[in-house]
């Protein structure tokens, strides 16, 4: 019986790893086709050209040299060649890689696994995501493509599987395990990046990303290294986002992202503490687009975002990620943090365009000056609220020349209301108030501290 239960124990104890694969030679094998090497090619001109030599009008030697040096100049255009990754996504030839793989190409040309060479169209792409969709002809070639795995469900300690062409090594498999998900790594407002330690090096770029179903959960971008090699921080976008991006770009040659038409900021402490929110999770809307949709929705400037559909806003840089994943057109349903209480708002979601312009009105003033001693500061009044004239406490987000438009999300009309507000807001017992203001010409919010 002992016997027995010693066998069942070391069974139980060895059972986690059996999870691990003895080998991956056999996915390897049979995704080794789907993946490509790309070789991007820009035509550059020499920097050094050489100058012609002046000779006298009509001498023998003007001909000559004109004529060597013509062709020394048409000498000095050279190809450069850029080296990255990708993978096929449909059997018809679609392919997808990274922006920066093939940004600024004369010529694209696609080599599959048995080194047959086609030379690519591009679709489609997208900097801000940093993807791009390039299609070839693969005639009467059968090739095969590769499926979409849900990043969603891989956690941190699963196994991936990266192959690509680093440093020109077509073909190169390395593995690892899911490092780190939902990463921020500066790479832009719209993708969280997986992170793993699977080797991945310069030419991996565009490359896929598998789980041990054989199933692409990321496209390889970016690694973080001193030395330019992998030290095990590889970054890839997630296939949840990246898909709708490849379809978008497939079909309409650029990505349509939503858009509510608003400034953020983060949630600050002092924000939080003013505004009597229990912690520092949301963004807070520091503008309005005039011509967005959320201004014909009812959101307001210090209005702070909650939710986002489904979806909770712990951060302020979540939020742009689920707006731009989402529809356009479609309606989206937010939770809103407004004058201490929670409210939810219905905003019909735009386009993203390219550039946001928002108009600026100057302000002109008057001259009835009083003093806020529990602030630390002078104020007269403004056509568009008080200015600030002067300022007793250095210590302070405030300058000489705001224009203080709201405290605390009440309207600032005139010195009279903004001491009546301040004074109210003094009983309750608070420690800082939230001033919306304008400073050259532009909107933004502090916080400034009672004077104790």
């Amino acid at each position: 019986m002992i016997k027995l239960i010693s066998v069942i124990s070391i069974i139980l104890f060895f059972k986690p790893l059996l999870a691990v694969p003895s080998s991956f030679a056999d996915l390897v094998e049979k995704l080794s086709p789907s993946v490509v090497s790309i070789a991007s090619t820009t035509i550059v001109e020499n920097n050094s050209q050489n100058q012609i030599p002046q000779f006298p009008e009509g001498s023998p030697f003007d001909e000559f040299f004109k004529d060597y040096f013509d062709r020394d100049q048409r000498r000095s255009q050279r190809p450069m060649t850029g080296l990255g990754s990708g993978f096929i996504i449909s059997n018809d030839g679609i392919i997808v890689t990274n922006n920066h793989v093939i940004e600024g190409a004369d010529e694209i040309t696609v080599i599959l696994s048995d080194e047959t060479e086609y030379t690519a169209q591009l679709l489609g792409r997208d900097p801000k995501a940093d993807i791009a969709v390039l299609k070839i002809d693969p005639e009467d070639s059968k090739l095969i493509a590769v499926e979409w795995g849900n990043s969603d469900d891989m956690r941190v300690g699963d196994w991936t599987i990266a192959i690509g062409n680093p440093l020109g090594l077509g073909g190169t498999v390395t593995a690892g395990i899911l490092s780190a998900i939902s990463r921020d790594i500066g790479g832009g407002p719209y993708v969280k990046f997986l992170q793993t330690d699977a080797s991945i090096n310069r030419g991996n770029s565009g490359g896929p990303l598998f789980n041990l179903d054989g199933k692409v959960i990321g496209i390889n971008t970016a690694i973080v290294s001193q030395t330019g090699g992998s030290i095990g921080l590889g970054f890839a976008i997630p296939s949840n986002s990246a898909k709708k991006i490849v379809q978008q770009l497939k079909d309409f040659g650029k990505t349509k992202r939503g858009w509510l038409g608003i400034q953020i900021q983060p949630v600050t402490q002092d924000f939080a503490e003013s505004l009597g929110l229990p912690n520092q999770k949301g963004a807070f809307v520091s503008n309005v687009n005039p011509k967005g949709p959320s201004k014909d929705a009812g959101l307001e400037p210090g209005d702070v975002i909650l939710k986002f559909n489904d979806s909770e806003i712990i951060k302020m840089s979540d939020l742009p990620r689920v707006v731009a994943e989402s529809d356009v057109g479609s309606t989206a349903y937010l939770e809103v943090w407004r004058k201490n209480k929670k409210i939810n708002i219905e905003v019909i979601l735009g386009e993203l365009p390219g550039e946001i312009i928002t108009e600026r009105n100057n302000n002109e003033t008057s001259n009835v000056e009083i003093n806020i001693d529990v602030l630390g500061i002078s104020i007269l009044n403004n056509d568009k609220g008080v200015e600030v004239t002067k300022i007793s406490d250095q210590d302070t987000n405030l300058q000489i020349g705001d224009i203080i438009l709201e405290v605390n999300r009440e309207l600032v009309n005139d010195t009279n209301s903004f001491k009546k507000i301040v004074t109210a807001l003094e009983k309750t017992g608070r420690s800082s108030l939230l001033l919306k203001i304008l400073r050259d010409e532009e909107q933004l919010w502090v916080t400034i501290r009672f004077n104790n």
